[in-house]
């Protein structure tokens, strides 16, 4: 099996070391826009934008005018655009025709280079919303959270084989760990569908319990770490200053 790699301007996914991905969460534009001019300051190799956070999410003409902007921060850094939903521990419960016009309204603004899709909400939507963002050379990040627990190690595999199906250019889980060995679960499924699936993978475990594993991806195949200049978006992110000087210290020969 050939593993394959996805590029966002002058980031290559699966090639070379994790990269570093940074939050923007600000819920006016002048909030976002300012977010966006610190984490570009940083250095990351990609920012993501939550937009659930962002108050005028649900008037299109305003979050394409504000992506725009956006673009222009961010110059040459890449830009992953997420809706997160509020059963998967975003901001915003939203009925799921909502949830999918928000997603092709950021399809269609042209000024992201990536979308976060949600894999559990109607698979016939999911799959038109692919095929929409791949013919405007949209990637589609397929993601699945569980602020609850961690599945099993087969059922992690299943559902990044079912996002590879759906014919998604990078799969994605986070779970929430209630011991150490939900940790090694998660890496080691982490490792072995990597090993079995030809898309790039990003993992992990979160909270406390799991930030090893923000900091384990060269090694069992994680492609992307998320990490903070500022608010954090998610349980268990390590500031971007501190997580570059760990992965240098664990970088493999």
């Amino acid at each position: 099996m050939v593993k394959q790699t996805v590029t966002l301007r002058q980031t290559v996914l699966g090639s070379g070391r994790p990269k570093l991905a940074v939050p923007v969460t600000g819920r006016t534009a002048k909030a976002i826009l300012s977010q966006a001019a610190d984490a570009v300051a940083a250095k990351p190799d990609l920012v993501e934008w939550r937009i659930d956070f962002f108050d005028d999410v649900q008037d299109a003409l305003a979050l394409q005018r504000v992506g725009a902007q956006l673009r222009d921060v961010l110059g040459d850094v890449a830009l992953l655009t997420t809706f997160r939903t509020k059963q998967e521990g975003g901001e915003l419960a939203l009925p799921d025709e909502d949830y999918f016009q928000i997603c092709a309204t950021v399809i269609n603004g042209n000024f992201t280079d990536a979308l976060d899709l949600e894999r559990y909400h109607d698979e016939g939507r999911i799959e038109a919303l692919v095929t929409q963002a791949h013919a405007k050379q949209v990637a589609i990040v397929m993601s699945n959270h569980d602020f609850d627990q961690t599945p099993t190690e087969a059922e992690l595999i299943r559902r990044l084989g079912d996002m590879a199906d759906l014919k998604a250019d990078v799969l994605k889980v986070a779970v929430m760990p209630q011991s150490v060995d939900d940790v090694l679960t998660l890496l080691a499924a982490t490792h072995h569908a990597n090993q079995a699936l030809a898309q790039p993978i990003i993992t992990m475990s979160m909270g406390d319990l799991g930030k090893v594993t923000r900091m384990a991806g060269e090694l069992v195949g994680s492609v992307v770490s998320f990490a903070t200049v500022g608010a954090a978006s998610a349980p268990g992110q390590i500031a971007l200053t501190h997580l570059k000087g760990e992965l240098d210290d664990l970088k493999l020969s």
